[in-house]
């Protein structure tokens, strides 16, 4: 028997790279979806499509929300309660970045960036609390960065928002895992996106430099990241709290 069988996850920024490779995986384990992203709906589809042929008692369903927005937390969680009427396993996958050197950035770079980043994923979480203290118990999930834990070159308003979101995942395991709620952070490190291979085809220095942080040599691929956020939602004890599982192929041990 699959694992999330009658279970519902609601993933952010699922329709592309890490967010839809998660959303496969956990359809593989039977959980039906709500995916959410920001103006992709042909490729919201075709996940949501993607998803039901992993199993054929998963339901996929998508919304649209602009993630930077005051509310978009509290909607996408309203939103998939109300297509399923029950959230198990939520996933804070979105996320954007803004590059530069310290002393560069913008108002305007650190609202969008820490919007995204940090108050949507609070408030999702926030949301999503009743309705899982009411089932009994669930599973919130943070994708942060191995960047949350060490620096890298023009990256100080990503990092500072990840390290944040590590810092928040530990609170709610704090505040609330004596009610059921699991919450744990992966920190993925160079993963091979498509937005990675689009952004560094012309910069095969820094793919080199990406491909030497790493002890393995390479850079990850998003079907990596999503087995440690399967682990996470189905693993069978609640002794995991507030963790952070870094998959990073060795960049931060060293």
């Amino acid at each position: 028997m699959t694992k999330l069988a009658g279970k519902v996850a609601l993933v952010s920024g699922a329709s592309r790279g890490i967010g839809k490779a998660i959303a496969l995986k956990l359809a593989e384990e039977g959980a039906s979806l709500y995916l959410v992203a920001d103006e992709t709906e042909t490729e919201l589809r075709t996940a949501c499509s993607e998803c039901g042929e992993r199993h054929d008692a998963v339901d996929a369903r998508y919304g649209i929300m602009e993630l930077s927005e005051v509310d978009a937390g509290v909607r996408m969680v309203a939103a998939c309660l109300e297509e399923f009427g029950r959230l198990d396993v939520l996933v804070n996958n979105a996320g954007v970045r803004r590059r530069g050197r310290f002393g560069e950035f913008t108002q305007d770079d650190y609202e969008f960036v820490q919007a995204v980043n940090i108050r949507t994923p609070f408030f999702a979480s926030q949301a999503a609390l009743p309705a899982m203290r009411e089932q009994g118990g669930g599973r919130i999930i943070n994708i942060t960065s191995q960047m949350g834990s060490v620096a890298f070159d023009d990256l100080a308003l990503y990092g500072m928002s990840k390290a944040a979101l590590i810092y928040l995942t530990r609170a709610i395991s704090f505040d609330w895992a004596r009610d059921g709620i699991r919450a744990n952070c992966v920190s993925p490190g160079p993963i091979a996106t498509q937005y990675n291979i689009d952004r560094l085809a012309n910069d095969r220095a820094m793919w080199d430099k990406l491909e030497r942080g790493t002890t393995v040599g390479r850079l990850g691929a998003p079907h990596e990241v999503a087995e440690a956020v399967c682990f996470l939602a189905t693993c069978e004890t609640d002794f995991i709290q507030g963790h952070d599982l870094v998959v990073d192929g060795g960049w931060t041990s060293h």
